[in-house]
């Protein structure tokens, strides 16, 4: 696919279409310049001897329009009726000759345009004034006016007024400061991060802002098609590429990457009959890691305040996008939540800032983190929800709700047998396994949560656990054709099959490829010994990993 970096285009376009359709009438519109002036931009630029380099740049860089090159240059577009503010570098201050080279690529003239070019025009006509002004640039990047200069960037011959707009000579070129996810798509160090990013880059037609000329045979038809370059991963993890946000990114190094790719992506292995297995694997892998190593600045104000007080080894929280609170007070983990992050032991510790111009990114050489804390969560099914339940025999149910802090969503199960005698079977979807290890435990109520003041007795059953294999057979685990006897007197979490491995992963597939079975054991000669009524309240699974295994 295209690997144009034109994440900043679409404002500049939408400018460039706001009035008209036809691309000659377009850049020959009127302007509203100063008053008495009466050369343009770019004849100001050309008769100057000082802006030569800077002027055969503008000559031979072309305007994008739509992801597609065009015949205009800047020179023409500064020698139109659009107004616009330049800074205006003057010669021998940058590398031209890099330029003129990269405008006769395919990727490296929209790279010009976008942090060249772009990087010393503004919408915004702005002259120096004793008063400090920060103004929009066309790559969306802000730029400030203060003591004469911009950016820090003396300013040799200011405020010259031209009929489409103000130029200001400047000793050197604006500095451009990358945001996030340029610094991820260009640090050789961290690239391995950016090209995975990059693969996400979709074109997408914007209907609204698209000029249509009517409807042929139900189909609209569209004299001016609006595309904009989007990428679905930031959709998910934080508009990185925007600079109105604001964000802190953790990004491991090479090596470390590479490390933490090969051991996440583990967990993320699909059968041989998943469609896409290996597009599934890498996208869930990408979004296990990079979901929490994104910090919403927004969500995370205590940051900034640690920040200005030079106290972030101290800070005690950062939140990343996807957290996660259970919503009763059951004992269920709080996910996503990241505690003393610059602590010797954090998940920032040890990390080199680097500043861009939308937020900061954490490089680091090692990267800390649990994967019980993050990707690799608890699986909690609930038995209340009917959608859970997949088969069942031999028995009714009913769904009751009971608020206590004692059972998960407040609410469980009751399962009853159909006759005195009946051994009924009940089947539960389990999604979102990993390829992974799990303690898989049923956790049952004693019946006193409905009748406290009566006394019970335990329920006897088997279970069976189903699953597929890596070639997509299905496959079954009768948990040793272990008998389980409930406590009737507790909450009881009994332990079907301890550190069972699934050797593929069901994660956000619509397949029921994994589900617990259980069935209940009573003969009719133990009816007096045993209830057949089970009060279930849900179906978990414990993550396992490599240090709880033995296996470090």
């Amino acid at each position: 696919m295209k690997k144009h970096i034109l994440y900043a285009i679409p404002l500049f376009a939408s400018c460039l279409i706001a009035s008209c359709s036809d691309w000659d009438d377009h850049f020959n519109g009127a302007g509203n310049g100063e008053a008495g002036s009466n050369v343009t931009l770019w004849q100001m630029i050309k008769e100057n001897p000082q802006l030569s380099d800077f002027a055969e740049v503008l000559e031979e860089t072309k305007v994008f329009r739509q992801h597609k090159k065009t015949s205009v240059s800047y020179a023409q577009l500064l020698d139109g009726g659009q107004s616009f503010t330049v800074v205006a570098p003057v010669n021998d201050s940058f590398d031209k000759d890099t330029l003129l080279k990269m405008v006769q690529t395919a990727q490296g003239d929209s790279v010009v345009e976008k942090s060249f070019i772009f990087n010393h025009l503004s919408r915004s006509l702005s002259s120096i004034t004793p008063e400090d002004k920060r103004v929009l640039l066309l790559n969306s990047k802000y730029a400030d006016f203060e003591d004469g200069k911009i950016e820090g960037v003396a300013l040799t011959a200011p405020n010259q007024r031209a009929k489409n707009g103000m130029l200001h000579v400047a000793e050197s070129p604006i500095p451009y400061e990358r945001n996030l996810y340029e610094m991820l798509c260009d640090k050789a160090e961290l690239s391995p991060i950016g090209a995975i990013l990059r693969d996400y880059e979709e074109d997408y037609f914007d209907a609204d802002q698209s000029i249509s000329s009517g409807i042929v045979e139900g189909v609209p038809i569209y004299v001016d098609s609006v595309i904009i370059e989007r990428n679905r991963m930031l959709n998910v993890l934080g508009y990185l590429n925007r600079e109105d946000s604001l964000y802190l990114v953790a990004a491991p190094t090479k090596d470390e990457w590479n490390r933490v790719w090969e051991e996440t992506s583990k967990y993320f292995t699909y059968d041989n009959r998943t469609n896409k297995r290996d597009s599934l694997q890498q996208h869930w892998t990408m979004r296990a890691l990079m979901e929490d190593a994104v910090f919403n600045v927004t969500l995370n104000p205590w940051y900034e305040t640690a920040k200005e007080s030079d106290a972030l080894a101290s800070l005690d929280s950062l939140t990343s996008v996807p957290y996660y609170r259970p919503a009763s007070n059951y004992q269920k983990p709080v996910y996503h939540v990241f505690y003393k992050p610059f602590a010797a032991d954090g998940i920032l510790a040890n990390a080199r800032e680097i500043q861009c111009s939308n937020g900061i990114i954490y490089e680091m050489d090692e990267w800390t983190y649990d994967p019980r804390k993050t990707f690799f969560r608890e699986l909690w099914v609930e038995a209340e929800y009917n959608s859970n339940i997949t088969e069942y025999k031999a028995c009714y149910y009913n769904t009751r709700r009971l608020v206590r802090d004692s059972i998960s969503e407040y609410g469980y199960l009751q399962i009853l047998h159909e006759k005195a005698t009946s051994n009924w079977e009940m089947t539960f979807r389990i999604d979102n396994t990993l390829s992974a290890n799990y303690d898989v435990c049923a956790i049952v109520l004693p019946r006193t949560v409905a009748y406290p003041d009566e006394t019970f007795k335990p329920c006897k059953f088997k279970a069976t656990i189903n699953y597929v294999d890596e070639k997509g057979a299905s496959q079954s685990f009768n948990c040793n054709n272990t008998e389980f006897e409930t406590d009737p007197a507790r909450i009881d979490t009994v332990v079907l099959a301890e550190n069972f491995h699934f050797p593929a992963a069901n994660y956000a597939t619509n397949d029921i490829k994994v589900s617990v079975k259980l069935k209940c054991a009573i003969s009719t000669r133990e009816t007096a010994k045993y209830s057949r009524e089970m009060y279930l309240d849900c179906i978990y699974l414990r993550p396992r990993t490599d240090v709880e295994n033995g296996e470090e």
